[in-house]
């Protein structure tokens, strides 16, 4: 019996000259519009926008929370499945015969540089750091925090941000396109990968929300991203200089000031646009493996002067524990403590002071000891016991606090990402099998990233457990802890060599993310054209620094906050519709891998859907 053929008359219509000469002017006027309106309220009214944006954010995590962690554990299952099926797994994404593009070497590098690079910078300290004093079993009381016993669930949720399910969002996006564009020859951009499920409505106003929606959510991501990475190319170029006008001096550490974030990020702007107009096969491949070798030196410093065998040991022990706890961190979803079941959940004698109880009881990043400090009147004269009780009675509030602001911040972070990641990931692998890109781009990367935060991460812990530090490296910022953290380990003219040299490796990496987001937009807005013109890519770099420019200078205007919040709230709302369209990504895939065996099975000569 004949099967249908899939559909892939898929039409993208571009304008014929002018401006916009090869490339959708839907697309453009919309994506620019959503964007420039961005930029002109947080320029404008920066307090409302930090404050609207912060609001909005906390409702939609409060909302789609467990939306958030099950869907992110359903794609990590998803793509186990379409690798661990011999039919699926083997497939070429290509034509018959067909060449790989790039060395493994080169592949490797561009995807490391491109999905995790300054997160890895940013976060290779401050993250298991961070989880070390606060996570879901320290929240339970179970163990205390900053203690050895809190090192293997501080790398449990570590893994857990940066492992299998970080990797298997970008995956998602990847393979969707890659699937589509290398075996049917259709466009490479987002609206390809949804037309198993609608065919021809993808060429259509549909298929325009749909890339409208990448390209948002690609720009808000990439922002984080240049963000944090920008703060710590401050962080660093201050540990060498002490120049203090980059800074702001005023709290307990010095962070970067509105001055340093903003010269940090036109200097890094300015070289990713000049990155990106010299084109994918030059400066991205060229910066990709000039960061993997510097990434290398850094480590083999960790590894030489570092806690080497503290660090391994971490690691073999808490890869385990992650694989062992890995379907509970898969799929448990917390939601919102109604203010009735708190109270419902206190003993007797605390009932009638819930009110005063309840916001000490709750607060993820808070303590026991600092909810008994906090409290005032007769409900400070309560016994410990009674006070323990109604601590206790507060942790599914603290849970799904600590879940929606760490968890689901991340999940939503990769997802912003995954349009940008994925699509550079379906650039580059050309002609290789589902299963091979399932495996280099989801488990290969993951493992390093899981020896890169058990090294240095590791490192600092055992600094502080130690007493070498003395706290300096919990004290620190997060965009400086790296720094901190080289200044307790080693010095002289190696610390400084070695800060330069990080200093110049998150500028590459910036660089880098920054050269393959303009690269990414520009592909969606030609309808899956690479070929774009220099000027696009201008345009874009100079949008992209306007919205990271007036979402930092926002955050920094309310009241002192970090200058970041208007930043993450902005791409945890633009990530969550992107997030309903990997979800149809998956079900279209499924469908096509489907009828693809039937096809074969038939003797169906065209390629599958």
């Amino acid at each position: 019996m004949s099967i249908k053929q899939p559909f892939t008359d898929l039409e993208i219509k571009t304008s014929d000259g002018g401006f916009y000469k090869g490339h959708s002017l839907e697309i453009a006027l919309l994506s620019k519009g959503i964007m420039v309106a961005l930029v002109l309220w947080a320029l404008v009214w920066p307090a409302n926008a930090t404050g609207v944006l912060g609001s909005l954010n906390w409702r939609i995590l409060e909302d789609f929370n467990a939306f958030y962690i099950v869907i992110v554990g359903f794609f990590a299952f998803f793509l186990f499945v379409v690798a661990a099926l011999p039919q699926t797994g083997k497939r070429i994404m290509g034509t018959p015969g067909q060449a790989k593009e790039f060395s493994d070497f080169s592949w490797f590098s561009m995807m490391f540089g491109a999905g995790l690079g300054v997160g890895l910078m940013v976060f290779a300290t401050a993250e298991p750091l961070g989880l070390w004093g606060s996570n879901p079993e320290v929240l339970a009381q179970n163990v205390v925090p900053n203690t050895e016993e809190a090192i293997q669930s501080g790398f449990r949720y570590t893994f857990l941000h940066y492992g299998f399910h970080a990797w298997a969002i970008y995956v998602v996006t990847g393979l969707s396109l890659a699937y589509y564009a290398y075996t049917r020859d259709m466009p490479l951009t987002i609206r390809t990968a949804l037309t198993p499920l609608f065919g021809k409505l993808m060429n259509g106003f549909a298929g325009h929300v749909v890339d409208v929606l990448g390209v948002v959510a690609t720009i808000l991501g990439v922002s984080v991203t240049i963000g944090f990475g920008v703060s710590q190319f401050v962080d660093g170029v201050y540990a060498i200089t002490g120049m203090e006008w980059m800074m702001d001096m005023s709290g307990d550490a010095p962070a970067p000031g509105t001055v340093g974030l903003l010269s940090g990020l036109f200097a890094i702007m300015g070289l990713s646009i000049i990155s990106a107009v010299s084109g994918v096969g030059r400066g991205v491949k060229y910066l990709s493996n000039l960061n993997l070798v510097l990434s290398l030196i850094l480590l083999l410093t960790f590894v030489v002067f570092g806690s080497f065998m503290f660090a391994m040991t971490t690691y073999a022990s808490a890869f385990v524990d992650y694989i062992l706890h890995f379907v509970s961190l898969s799929f448990g979803a917390y939601g919102p403590q109604a203010a009735a079941d708190f109270t419902a959940a206190l003993p007797a004698d605390a009932a009638p002071y819930a009110d005063a109880l309840r916001g000490g009881a709750t607060n993820a990043w808070g303590s026991f000891d600092g909810f008994k400090s906090g409290l005032e009147g007769e409900a400070a004269a309560l016994s410990d016991d009674v006070l323990s009780a109604a601590y206790a009675a507060g942790e599914p509030q603290r849970q799904f606090g600590w879940q929606a602001g760490w968890t689901t911040f991340y999940w939503a972070w990769w997802i912003a990402f995954s349009p940008f990641v994925g699509l550079f990931l379906a650039r580059i692998s050309r002609g290789r099998s589902v299963r091979e890109f399932i495996i280099g781009c989801v488990f290969a990367p993951a493992m390093v990233c899981f020896a890169w935060m058990a090294i240095l991460g590791g490192t600092a812990i055992d600094l502080e457990l130690n007493g070498a530090a003395e706290g300096a490296i919990i004290g620190a910022s997060n965009t400086a802890k790296l720094f901190v953290t080289l200044q307790s380990m080693i010095d002289g003219g190696l610390l400084s060599g070695i800060t330069i040299m990080c200093v110049v490796l998150i500028m590459t990496f910036l660089v880098t993310s920054a050269d393959s987001g303009i690269l990414v937009m520009n592909t969606i807005m030609s309808g899956g054209d690479q070929n774009i013109g220099n000027k696009h890519k201008i345009v874009w770099g100079l949008i992209l620094t306007a919205v990271i420019g007036t979402l930092l200078f926002a955050g920094k205007q309310n009241g002192g906050a970090d200058p970041m919040e208007a930043l993450k709230s902005a791409m945890i709302i633009g990530a969550l519709p992107f997030t309903m369209v990997m979800g149809l990504m998956c079900v279209a895939l499924a469908k096509a891998l489907f009828r693809d065996g039937q096809r074969e099975k038939a003797g169906a000569s065209a390629p599958a859907e």
